[in-house]
């Protein structure tokens, strides 16, 4: 067992991370550390009312920072919820952000500090092609990211995922520029996680790293992250889910979770594209649904990824090897921490499968499955997820 104590570091890959349990008491430094004098706090409804976040804004007012709060953020967040936070930044003349909670506070936080100085409409800057180089770089605000969940890994990404909510579609955000100066990685932020929510934002971090480690791409680095990455899953995530109140669990999901996002710099793939749809038009929980549309996905690229799945069973310590015991390793773990097996749980019908196959084909994730997925393929996934045939 890991001696808490030791779980501590100043890390600078992918970015500045002040890692370790009570580091929240850093935030100040670490927003003069970021360039920031008046922070705007980005937060969700549900984290605003919490200890925590009157906590850190009293720090920071000890400290002589102008700092405010916005907490118009959703849990699938959308469009104006960044359109009301810059509203928010720039008449309270604020040079930062702070963004405060799981992955859609960091989100839209993140979207929120790179449009401050932007001429252009958000949706110019999705992530496509060369998009990006659209975006006037002296006008991104610097970021502090504080996470409370261990899933989506937002605070080391550079992107934001915000919904279109004309067309129901989840759209990709990214600017090199996007990734948080610094993060405050504090565990103890992540101890009243409940179980559900434990389990679903875990599984997204698992995710994260699997699709990396299986996206068709020349990426070493990606892959070695992504494979400790998913070890530390397979250790802590049934610990975390059990017992909430676990430090040492939470703060190895934590590093987990950093690790999915930064590895998958590499790529993504049908999980995400079959997802995406489900979230946006649904609103359920971004991690939840990878979590259960996964197993499906991996017997749909089964021939083209079972050699590396052979070696992360190995590297997993399994005791059935090869893909099979993979999958059942898989379908074991979604058992024992309360997975939903079927989209069907999650609310999707039979009349919803046309539609959304036709929104994962389009879905930027696609391009990294393993194997190639248009429409009928991504049908053939959601029938198979909606049954819970495998």
């Amino acid at each position: 067992m890991s001696n808490p104590v030791s779980l501590a570091g100043n890390w600078n890959y992918p970015t500045a991370i002040r890692f370790g349990a009570g580091r929240i008491k850093e935030l100040a430094e670490a927003c003069g550390a970021a360039g920031i004098a008046r922070p705007l706090l980005v937060t969700d409804p549900g984290l605003s009312k919490l200890p925590m976040i009157g906590a850190a804004v009293e720090l920071c007012r000890k400290a002589g920072l102008g700092i405010d709060k916005f907490d118009g953020v959703k849990s699938n967040p959308v469009a104006k919820n960044v359109e009301d936070g810059l509203a928010v930044l720039r008449r309270g003349k604020h040079d930062g952000v702070i963004a405060f909670g799981g992955g859609s506070a960091l989100d839209t936080g993140k979207v929120i500090a790179f449009m401050a100085g932007q001429t252009r409409p958000m949706w110019d800057f999705e992530d496509i092609g060369d998009w990006w180089t659209r975006a006037d770089e002296k006008g991104i605000a610097p970021v502090v990211a504080v996470p409370t969940t261990a899933g989506t890994g937002s605070e080391t990404g550079r992107a934001g995922v915000i919904t279109d909510e004309a067309s129901h579609t989840k759209k990709i955000i990214f600017h090199p520029k996007m990734m948080p100066r610094v993060v405050i990685a504090d565990p103890e932020l992540t101890l009243g996680l409940p179980p559900k929510v434990t389990a679903a934002t875990g599984m997204d971090a698992f995710a994260h790293c699997l699709e990396a480690y299986c996206a068709p791409f020349f990426h070493p680095y990606a892959d070695g992250i992504a494979l400790e990455g998913m070890r530390l899953v397979k250790e802590y995530l049934p610990r975390a889910v059990a017992d909430g109140k676990d430090i040492a669990a939470r703060a190895h999901m934590l590093a987990a979770s950093q690790m999915g996002s930064t590895a998958f710099q590499k790529g993504l793939g049908a999980i995400h594209s079959l997802s995406h749809p489900v979230g946006a038009v649904l609103d359920t929980h971004h991690g939840l649904t990878n979590a259960v549309v996964m197993p499906y996905v991996l017997r749909f690229n089964e021939a083209a990824i079972a050699e590396k799945i052979a070696r992360l069973a190995r590297y997993l310590g399994l005791a059935k090897p090869g893909f099979a015991g993979f999958l059942d390793w898989v379908l074991e773990l979604r058992r024992t921490i309360g997975i939903p097996h079927t989209l069907a749980e999650l609310g999707v019908k039979p009349d919803h499968l046309e539609r959304f196959s036709a929104m994962a084909s389009e879905d930027p994730t696609a391009s990294g499955n393993p194997v190639k997925a248009g429409v009928p393929e991504m049908r053939r996934m959601y029938e198979a997820a909606l049954a819970g045939r495998l």
